[in-house]
């Protein structure tokens, strides 16, 4: 059995899409200020780079849809669940910058980047959320 999406899901798709891009400019906006500004950013010994920070938050994105579009299945209050896990996963997430950043600065940066991150893609996302 195949499946077609309805009219109103490729504007949802498009616009989930929108907000992950989005979320993947603005951490590439932080760290080039970071970089600019002179923070180490080095996390655990390794060179954070600008392509490895989109490229993550690209993957943390679709991730997070994908997440998104199962709660969306299977349950009624798909959203709250979903914000809930999202903020969870921020949380658990800042435990990479604190801990592993070489310096304050890079810290700093590092931590701007997973909450721009969030900032676009918790409220984003949860916007787009369907009810069952």
């Amino acid at each position: 059995m195949t499946t077609t999406l309805a009219p109103k899901s490729r504007p949802v798709a498009r616009t989930r899409a929108v907000w992950i891009v989005g979320a993947a400019a603005a951490t590439g906006t932080i760290w080039a200020i970071g970089r600019g500004a002179g923070a180490d950013l080095t996390a655990g010994g390794q060179a954070v780079t600008l392509p490895a920070v989109v490229v993550v938050t690209l993957v943390v994105g679709l991730a997070a849809w994908a997440l998104l579009a199962i709660l969306e299945r299977a349950m009624r209050r798909a959203a709250t669940a979903w914000t809930w896990a999202a903020v969870a996963v921020l949380v658990l997430s800042l435990a990479g910058p604190v801990g592993g950043a070489e310096t304050a600065g890079g810290a700093a940066a590092l931590v701007a980047m997973h909450l721009a991150a969030a900032a676009v893609l918790i409220p984003g996302l949860r916007r787009t959320a369907r009810s069952r």
